[in-house]
């Protein structure tokens, strides 16, 4: 009996392949969250999980990130744009400062991963980080699309 790779006309996808043709085809995967695939190189970087963040005391400094799900700008906010991002065990939301917004515009209008620097803001358990740093993390030629309201 022939051996499956001499008999398949296409190599197998690796999973970053799998990941991107999921998204393409369907705007979602099956498999695991882009972001645990990340989950190794975000922890050497200091960045905590959405559900790690619950546990953090307001107003301490924290580093997180996530695949940017929705940015609103709303009229009544003053120029404050909040953007909510999804990891493997949840979500997280950002305030983002007219200040911020003015500075890094593209990062936070074009980004699909963003790693965030901030304070935390934990109020009845309503979390926010008030971001103070915003940093693009690379996609691997996913096509995600958020809720964008700005």
């Amino acid at each position: 009996m022939k051996d499956d790779s001499e008999t398949l006309p296409l190599r197998q996808m690796d999973v970053e392949e799998r990941l991107v043709a999921d998204y393409a085809g369907t705007g979602l995967t099956v498999d695991k969250h882009p972001m645990y695939r990340r989950r190794p190189e975000l922890r050497r970087l200091g960045a905590l999980t959405a559900e790690q963040l619950r546990h953090c005391k307001d107003g301490e400094f924290v580093r997180t990130a996530g695949c940017v799900i929705a940015r609103q700008r709303p009229g009544t906010a003053k120029g404050f744009i909040f953007i909510s991002m999804e990891d493997e065990t949840g979500i997280a939301n950002v305030i983002v400062t007219p200040d911020l917004y003015d500075r890094d515009r593209l990062v936070v209008t074009r980004s699909k991963f963003l790693l965030v620097e901030g304070v935390l803001q934990n109020q009845d358990n309503v979390i926010h980080v008030k971001a103070v740093r915003l940093l693009e993390l690379s996609s691997c030629g996913l096509e995600l699309s958020s809720h964008d309201f700005h």
